[in-house]
């Protein structure tokens, strides 16, 4: 990786993330102010929710979430769940989504998890490759997602 910091972002790194976002899903709507600002007190308020940046230069270039769920199963051990894997497009295959899915897995078997699930619906294949350089086995489990009646957003 080319000098990059990962940590667990703080609420003033919250815009910033955000702001990486855009690159996140194409066509992607943007948040209403009051429900950005209700999602954002939730995160914080949430224990299991951890938000990891990649910094490189002070800028946050890459960032994923992960939630540590409690477990009534393996032995009341957590699991873990990544969402949001975004690198900024003028720096992606420098190794920056590698680094903070590496310090997110290893914050989440720190946590005690007994595995960390992630999902895509991207069909590129070097999304695919960095998954499996980070970790993440492919065709383990099958995958199902349910939208609400009115559609994926």
């Amino acid at each position: 990786m080319t000098g990059a910091t990962v940590l667990e972002a703080s609420a003033f790194d919250l815009d910033a993330v955000y702001a990486l976002y855009g690159d996140l899903h194409d066509g992607d709507e943007p948040a209403d102010p009051a429900a950005l600002a209700a999602a954002r007190r939730a995160l914080a308020a949430n224990p299991g929710a951890h938000l990891f940046v990649a910094e490189a230069d002070g800028e946050p270039v890459s960032s994923c979430v992960l939630f540590v769920l409690p477990n009534l199963s393996r032995g009341a051990r957590p699991f873990g769940l990544v969402e949001n894997v975004v690198t900024r497009r003028d720096c992606r295959n420098r190794g920056h989504a590698t680094a903070v899915l590496g310090y997110a897995l290893a914050f989440a078997w720190e946590a005690g998890c007994y595995k960390v699930m992630l999902l895509t619906g991207r069909n590129d294949p070097a999304v695919h490759r960095l998954y499996r350089r980070a970790g993440f086995l492919p065709n383990v489990k099958a995958g199902y997602v349910a939208y609400p009646p009115d559609g994926p957003p």
